[in-house]
């Protein structure tokens, strides 16, 4: 993929003794066996999901590989997960073996409240054990409480998009604090705020599939409400916890740096999109939390990616957690197996606008690639670095990297043929897991930064 930006050559100093090297994974995309609001919508949808594959999903430069699976209504049913809920000790032991110092994990709602004030204590004992788990080894928990998922007598409810709701994800956190929120130490209150109501309530792909622009407004507000209120309770209880958010970032510029136009719509793109969640919740995270995957370039009001590029020639469309793919035209460059556009440099300007904007610590909660055959992977972690490392010699204070993710995982509406693990799982063969070639690159790269 080309050689690392200079930046790279000289990455030592730049990444303290005490930076996180984490991976991440949420609840319903690994565990298996959950039942949430989710479930219920998968097992509702996937035959349609299947029988539209090729429609929504032909143009993916794997579809050839993948066709079969993903016209399967199998594809789209997360089922047993890959079996994280009981294999955690061994998948623990790998990130160990990847030399990570840090974990991010999602607590399942659903698992410890399947029916109002009907709390489970086997799940919060699970928890519990698999915290303490994590701690033996030396592996700072971080934990994630909401991961898009819900009860689903909470969605029947109306889940986040009514404000009274909120009273019971602040009960929900209440009963788990001190066996569960507190030992972790640091605490991500709502994952990607600005992606599910996008997907949810703007372009409708994802349960409740609702197209209303008021409504996925005042669902942004809500969850702005129910992080503050959350952060309050728990500082309250513990004032030595790291709580923040893991919003999700785009680099968006312009296509024409000339052009008024596409300076102005870039700009917008990025404070709607960016900075409009961050910004009421500002005083209220102890670090800025994000989730990186795309640069998106405006041309007027509509995304074009950019036309030449050295090392690539592929023709696809560009797919993206929030905004519908049928808004995206057909770049010509680097993607990955889903489709999305591939700069992972473009992290260098998100880290430091939010770093001028909020002068907190910065932590990277996510950040990866499909990637079937391994080919781009590590490359997009030698760029994520030098982006850092140039972050940090400028002035930004990053103090820690999540890869996206540690295992292969349910990838939501697309299921299961994406691969983002830095750990292969087998799932036709026993959930067999396989450390991948840039994985072990990257945990040799991590012992020479932290010697």
């Amino acid at each position: 993929m080309g050689a690392m930006p200079e930046d790279a050559k000289n990455t030592k100093t730049t990444f303290p003794k005490d930076f996180l090297w984490g991976a991440s994974t949420s609840a319903h995309q690994v565990e298996g066996g959950n039942h949430n609001q989710w479930t219920v919508w998968e097992l509702a949808n996937a035959a349609e999901l299947a029988k539209t594959a090729k429609k929504n999903l032909g143009w993916v430069p794997v579809w050839g590989e993948i066709a079969n699976q993903a016209q399967s209504p199998n594809n789209y049913v997360s089922g047993k997960g890959v079996e994280h809920y009981k294999r955690y000790e061994e998948d623990f032991d790998l990130v160990k073996k990847l030399n990570l110092n840090a974990f991010r994990f999602g607590v399942e709602w659903s698992r410890i409240e399947p029916q109002e004030g009907n709390w489970n204590e086997e799940a919060i004992n699970h928890y519990k054990k698999y915290i303490a788990a994590l701690k033996k080894r030396d592996i700072q928990p971080v934990i994630n409480l909401w991961h898009w998922t819900m009860p689903v007598w909470f969605d029947e409810k109306g889940g986040f998009a009514k404000r009274k709701n909120i009273d019971y994800f602040v009960r929900f956190v209440q009963r788990i604090a001190e066996d569960i929120v507190l030992p972790s130490g640091w605490v991500i209150t709502v994952n990607e705020p600005n992606s599910y109501v996008g997907m949810s309530y703007l372009d409708g792909q994802w349960p409740p599939q609702k197209h209303d622009p008021l409504l996925a407004t005042s669902v942004m507000l809500n969850l702005a409400t129910a992080h503050k209120r959350v952060y309050r309770l728990l500082k309250e209880t513990d004032p030595s916890l790291s709580i923040g958010v893991a919003t999700q970032c785009n680099n968006n510029q312009p296509k024409r740096p000339d052009s008024i136009i596409d300076r102005l719509v870039a700009s917008s793109a990025n404070y709607f999109w960016n900075w409009w969640f961050l910004n009421r919740v500002k005083k209220y995270q102890d670090f800025v939390g994000f989730n990186y995957y795309f640069t998106d370039y405006f041309k007027g009001f509509m995304r074009r990616n950019p036309k030449e590029y050295p090392r690539h020639q592929h023709h696809t469309h560009s797919g993206h957690r929030g905004l519908s793919r049928k808004t995206r035209h057909n770049p010509l460059g680097p993607t990955s197996d889903l489709g999305w556009y591939m700069e992972p440099f473009g992290i260098y300007k998100v880290l430091m606008e939010a770093a001028k904007r909020y002068k907190q610590p910065i932590l990277i909660t996510e950040t990866g690639v499909a990637d079937m055959h391994d080919k781009y992977r590590k490359w997009w972690i030698e760029e994520t670095l030098a982006a850092a490392s140039k972050a940090n010699k400028n002035g930004a204070n990053i103090i820690g990297y999540f890869h996206w993710s540690l295992l292969d995982n349910f990838e939501w509406s697309d299921g299961w043929w994406s691969k983002f693990g830095l750990v292969s799982v087998d799932r036709e063969h026993g959930m067999k897991r396989t450390i991948r070639p840039s994985a072990k690159w990257f945990a040799q790269k991590i012992k020479t930064l932290s010697e």
